[in-house]
């Protein structure tokens, strides 16, 4: 049973979303504690977008033993703008202003949460799970999207090709060494993103 619902949780459908080589769109959605955050601020900097519901399986694993811990603190430590994006909806796992608070305290976040109750920005972006992991450059271009890593278990324990790769990782060394990203498209896996029906 445990083996099809991550059948399911990989397999969802693309949503249209942000390209890569193409502008990230802009979006202003507000924090935790009610301040608008607006992506076109940062411009000059690396962004890295991260899908978050506290909730989901996937997400608490990788924040507490797999390749989220700690990923967002060593980037903000580079000058790497760090946000997680919550598209979750009214009534759906892990939306709620507590919840999400819970959630960074649980997994000593330290880069701020974002609410995106409608869906817009998500949608815009095609975040299909949590997590999805969005990289995009000084310029304002996506140059990476997909999973944080090789290892569709959620657990880093079972990584695709035997050796574990953390693409955000990956991309934000090739980004500071002034390279193309070399693997710059990959397929989320987790938890299905709670959009609104």
């Amino acid at each position: 049973m445990k083996t099809l619902a991550l059948l399911t949780l990989v397999s969802l459908p693309a949503l249209a979303g942000a390209d890569l080589g193409k502008p990230a769109p802009d979006f202003t959605l507000n924090d935790l504690d009610g301040n608008p955050v607006k992506l076109s601020s940062f411009k000059g900097k690396t962004v890295v977008i991260e899908w978050f519901n506290p909730e989901c399986p996937f997400v608490k694993n990788a924040h507490t033993r797999a390749s989220l811990v700690d990923t967002a603190k060593r980037a903000q430590k580079k000058g790497i703008v760090w946000l997680s994006i919550n598209s979750g909806a009214v009534g759906k796992q892990g939306h709620g202003l507590e919840k999400n608070k819970a959630g960074v305290k649980a997994f000593s976040m330290e880069n701020p949460v974002l609410l995106d109750e409608s869906g817009a920005v998500g949608k815009a972006y095609g975040a299909t799970n949590t997590p999805h992991l969005f990289v995009i450059d000084a310029k304002g271009t996506v140059v990476y999207r997909g999973a944080i890593d090789n290892s569709p278990d959620g657990e880093g324990q079972s990584p695709q090709g035997g050796t574990l790769i953390n693409y955000v990782d990956g991309a934000l060394d090739d980004l500071a060494a002034g390279r193309p990203v070399k693997t710059a498209d990959t397929k989320a896996y987790g938890c299905g993103v709670k959009y609104a029906n």
